[in-house]
């Protein structure tokens, strides 16, 4: 009896299963794009503080040149992704894009695209503004929209970008994608704070207009965080990351000397000046975790509307817990230290005195009182919010490309 031995052939296998093992691993471009998105809110809020600290503004200043960091690099490394993909892609890589104009690229990389082409051109349009009309005397002037669009457009196509890798993987290899999917959700909810920051100061923290704008604004990311992913602590993750930048940035900024180079001064400030301590919105965040993980499992147009309710009044009434007794601390000597920077908040156009320390309870000739009937509208605001951050929960579970 007679064996005929044959080499196996090693190199031939051994080519899937490498390949097999890097499509295992999350994309490095994923970590960068993430990353630079993240750059957006951290150098608007530097950018605030240079405003009010320094006044003088160009272009070129480190705050905007971060913001377009922020922007640029996540664009530039999707277009990049988007030409290797058409022209040169990996097996099996075409049936988890999306074909746009002859082109083939990710969604979130096409939002990545567009949100980074809205931020250049605003760039331009603003300085043509500032030309034609002067300073801006509002935030939301038209190249800021537009800018703000950009922004928002960057920080959810890297949220999609991660969450469409997310949904291919296998359960074991999703940790770090979870990460940094969590990482993008608590960017995007640092923005749209920043976005509500005039209406945030302490002293107007037992008003009605402050729970309102809270109410339809923070709700919405943390929630479909926790829908599109089903993780336990989900949208306390997102809130915590918020809090967590804004109370980094409250506690770096002061260490940076600066001086105002614009009149009137009322207050020579000599530090760069922080915004206000964070939202205490992990609270309310934990109370919505461990009611989606109660009652949120099911699916459908009518439960998740009732579920919305439910969500709606545990955010404002948590919150309200939270937050009221937390602004009567801010507004007491004992916050007025680098910690809490109870006293670090006012620019240099401000005058100080016992305004400074006191609630406002007026908006212009209108009382600002959170009454019942108000608490019921911001409650109510926060269901909305909750109902169609679920409906867009349930879509991004099922982003897959």
């Amino acid at each position: 009896m007679s064996a005929i031995t044959q080499p196996l052939p090693t190199a031939g296998l051994a080519a899937p299963a490498s390949h097999a093992q890097a499509a295992s691993r999350l994309p490095w471009h994923c970590f960068a794009v993430v990353l630079a998105a993240l750059c957006i809110p951290i150098g608007v809020i530097w950018d605030i503080s240079w405003h009010e600290t320094i006044g003088r503004d160009t272009f070129w200043t480190p705050a905007h040149m971060m913001i377009y960091l922020g922007g640029a690099l996540p664009g530039m490394l999707c277009g990049a992704l988007v030409i290797q993909q058409t022209f040169w892609p990996r097996p099996g890589e075409p049936e988890a894009l999306v074909r746009l104009w002859g082109f083939r690229g990710s969604f979130g990389g096409w939002v990545c695209i567009w949100g980074s082409l809205a931020m250049l051109v605003s760039a331009p349009f603003d300085n043509w503004w500032h030309d034609a009309y002067g300073l801006d005397v509002q935030i939301l002037s038209p190249p800021h929209s537009l800018l703000a669009l950009g922004m928002y457009g960057v920080a959810i196509g890297a949220m999609l970008l991660i969450l469409a890798w997310r949904n291919r993987a296998e359960p074991g290899q999703q940790a770090i994608a979870n990460t940094l999917f969590f990482l993008s959700c608590g960017t995007l909810v640092t923005m749209v704070t920043v976005f509500i920051l005039e209406m945030t100061f302490p002293n107007r923290q037992h008003g009605a207009e402050f729970y309102r704008a809270v109410c339809v604004t923070a709700p919405f990311f943390p929630v479909a965080a926790s829908r599109a992913t089903g993780l336990r602590w989900a949208a306390t993750a997102a809130a915590g990351i918020y809090m967590l930048i804004a109370a980094l940035m409250l506690w770096i900024l002061p260490l940076f000397p600066a001086h105002p180079m614009l009149g009137p001064i009322y207050n020579p400030v000599t530090h760069m000046v922080p915004e206000p301590f964070p939202l205490l919105t992990v609270f309310p965040a934990l109370a919505l975790d461990l009611l989606l993980r109660a009652l949120g499992r099911g699916r459908g147009f009518w439960r998740d509307t009732a579920l919305a309710l439910l969500l709606g009044a545990a955010f404002f009434l948590v919150f309200l817990a939270v937050q009221w007794p937390f602004a009567t601390f801010q507004l007491s000597p004992a916050a007025r230290n680098p910690f809490f920077g109870g006293d670090m908040m006012w620019d240099y156009n401000a005058s100080l005195g016992d305004w400074n320390h006191q609630f406002w309870e007026r908006k212009g000739e209108v009382l600002d009182v959170l009454t019942l009937r108000a608490g019921a509208v911001a409650a109510g605001l926060a269901a909305v919010q909750c109902r169609l951050a679920l409906a867009f929960g349930n879509w991004m579970a099922g982003v897959k490309r």
